[in-house]
């Protein structure tokens, strides 16, 4: 049996060298990035294409014939790419502010997302699964982490204070239109809300307790986020409650710490997440966290 042709974007960045050892095995790649050098080293096999570019038709071939995309792709300003368009620590009070000129580096980002609907929909492409971010709903850590929330989930209203919350709030909002159908035909959207994906230096955030427990909480490892992936590609219905082929997953390990659900993860696509921070970490966290409570310290 022939192997799914998927087209990866942003093949050179980190989520996707996360995901690259799982997706070779199972899948024809078509591995897209404006370079082929990234964090991790060189990939050889990276297409070197600029999918901000409007016409569709200098890369539209690399898309023919692929049964779905994972777009992973992110554009950052080229005059300054440290240019702040969201908060370093959404839930720590006095973060410098940021920016208003972090929205265009942002609007770009959205539109290359657009080339990739756009291409998937004309291309009789089915589904778009899309990293999205857990920041299209970081301002609720500022209830989060004081004790007001225990829990977000992707059911509760999308609200960020920056622009790259705001950017992938934007991203699941097209996912949903070109998902509904309206334009002809349905592609079928599944948005990956990421958490944390990278190895904890425990230590090092122990300077700031909210900081060390949060990221435990949104920790994603390598062979969750693969599963997570995986799992969004191939299960055959993504419908929700509505009827509609859409669905955004937070992307966490199944983390005691926790406060994002992956409730609808577990039931509409069985994601079944393997490792749990507290146990990864377990001496660590034995060694550093010297507060109690999840993200926070209990209320007397």
């Amino acid at each position: 049996m022939a192997k799914k042709k998927i087209v990866v974007t942003g093949a050179a960045g980190h989520i996707t060298r996360m995901l690259l050892p799982a997706l070779r095995e199972k899948y024809d790649l078509v591995l897209l990035d404006v370079t082929q050098e990234g964090r991790g080293g060189t990939v050889d096999d990276i297409i070197k294409v600029d999918l901000m570019d409007p016409d569709l038709d200098k890369y539209r071939a690399h898309f023919a014939g692929a049964d779905a995309v994972i777009h992973n792709g992110r554009y950052k300003d080229r005059d300054d790419p440290n240019r702040a368009t969201g908060p370093n620590h959404q839930w720590k009070a006095g973060e410098p502010p940021i920016p208003t000129d972090g929205f265009f580096a942002e609007r770009t980002n959205l539109d290359m997302a657009f080339n990739i609907y756009k291409l998937a929909f004309e291309e009789g492409i089915g589904r778009v699964v899309i990293s999205s971010s857990n920041h299209a709903a970081d301002w609720y850590e500022t209830k989060l982490h004081c004790g007001e929330m225990d829990t977000v989930g992707p059911d509760d209203y999308p609200k960020s204070d920056n622009f790259y919350g705001w950017c992938k709030i934007s991203y699941e909002a097209l996912g949903f239109v070109f998902a509904a159908g309206r334009l002809g035909r349905a592609v079928e959207s599944v948005n990956i809300r990421i958490g944390a994906p990278r190895d904890l230096n425990i230590a090092k955030l122990a300077a700031n307790q909210v900081s060390l427990r949060r990221d435990l909480g949104a920790y994603i490892s390598e062979r969750d986020i693969q599963q997570l992936f995986i799992k969004s590609i191939e299960t055959d219905d993504v419908r929700n409650e509505d009827g509609i082929p859409f669905q955004a997953f937070y992307g966490i390990s199944n983390n005691t710490r926790a406060f994002w659900s992956i409730a609808n993860a577990r039931q509409v696509i069985g994601y079944a997440p393997e490792d749990d921070s507290e146990r990864i970490y377990a001496a660590e966290i034995k060694e550093h966290v010297t507060e109690l409570g999840r993200t926070y310290a209990p209320k007397p």
